[in-house]
């Protein structure tokens, strides 16, 4: 029955938003319901993504669900960048990762803290995404500093912001072949082999070639909802007085990631915070060492270049974004605090950006 109403929610609101949409509805309105129609889509998203991340194990599974996930930022991201929104594009990029960082894992810990005393996941993998969001910290620091202190001009600043996003590629592709295949063993999730112990607790919703074909339909149904909702964001902006920066780095960026929201704090509430931990931390890593990469060239090859230069706001939040979620999932053990202490900090942005 839940399913049903699920399923009709979903199609209503999909079909309302197409009809705002080619109707030419109030923009206000047309945003409210693309909104609620990316969320349900979405979470649709997630349901089919949790359902492959069954047959496909947990490692792949919680890359498959970060991937698509983040479809829907990609996707709105690419109309934007089309629009020249570039200061909107870094925004929500910006809140994409500090939203998975500290809002999706925060809620996850903080969920499955509840339920668990403690819960535990691969510390090696735990370590090497610390690493690597350091990683992504440099790439964006480095443009900034040399842009702002003048030593570079904006054409030797967009030459270098291509060639960091090539190299950042380069870095995630090399990290994919590391974690899953050279090194898959070495960072199996901890909780791998209780899944044998409670297989009714893990059934899929649907079979494989369901599963693979819903996620596909999932993926181009946020397609369409997403650009209808980047259609509306502007008139949304001046209407309410809202700055670019609160609306792409917050408003975007959570409606953009209600699928990982979802799946993360489910399977946080499943005990398997190590497929939780991969969502969210995962997520934010591929937004900053490939999606930002990716939108870079994509604005490249429209005629004009966006940089990787962002504010020292954004760099501000990103960094301590990851100082927090690094200090707190190193040592590979989390509980209800934790996530707390996550989410304190994810307010504390969230007010400071809409002061801005």
């Amino acid at each position: 029955m839940r399913n049903r109403i699920s399923s009709f929610l979903l199609i209503a609101f999909f079909a309302l938003s197409a009809i705002a949409h080619f109707l030419k509805w109030d923009s206000i309105l047309q945003f409210v319901i693309s909104a609620i129609s990316v969320i349900f889509v979405a979470g649709f998203l997630g349901k089919a993504t949790e359902s492959v991340a069954h047959y496909a194990g947990q490692r792949l599974g919680g890359f498959l669900n970060a991937t698509f996930g983040n479809a829907a930022e990609l996707i709105i991201a690419i109309f934007l960048v089309k629009e020249g929104l570039f200061d909107m594009v870094k925004a929500s990029l910006t809140g994409s990762i500090i939203g998975n960082l500290l809002l999706v894992l925060g809620l996850s810990i903080f969920a499955g803290g509840l339920k668990y005393k403690t819960q535990n996941y691969n510390v090696s993998l735990a370590g090497l995404n610390g690493s690597l969001m350091i990683v992504a910290i440099i790439a964006l620091f480095v443009p900034a500093v040399f842009l702002n202190t003048h030593s570079i001009t904006q054409r030797d600043t967009n030459t270098l912001s291509l060639i960091v996003a090539g190299l950042l590629i380069l870095a995630y592709i090399a990290w994919l072949i590391f974690s899953m295949v050279t090194h898959k063993s070495y960072l199996a999730d901890v909780t791998d082999d209780q899944d044998e112990e409670l297989p009714h607790e893990h059934a899929p919703a649907w079979s494989k070639k369901k599963s693979i074909l819903y996620l596909v339909i999932a993926t181009v149904m946020v397609a369409f909802v997403s650009e209808w909702l980047v259609g509306t964001l502007e008139v949304f902006t001046s209407e309410f007085g809202l700055s670019e920066l609160f609306v792409g780095a917050f408003l975007v960026a959570i409606i953009g990631n209600a699928a990982e929201h979802s799946a993360a704090i489910m399977l946080a509430m499943k005990n398997k915070i190590g497929a939780a931990v991969e969502i969210a931390v995962g997520s934010s890593l591929q937004i900053a060492l490939f999606v930002a990469p990716v939108l870079i060239f994509v604005s490249y090859f429209t005629g004009r270049t966006m940089d990787i230069v962002f504010t020292t706001i954004e760099l501000v939040a990103i960094g301590v974004s990851v100082f927090i979620a690094k200090s707190i999932t190193q040592d590979g053990s989390t509980n209800w605090y934790e996530g707390l202490l996550l989410l304190v900090v994810y307010v504390i942005l969230g007010v400071s950006f809409f002061l801005v």
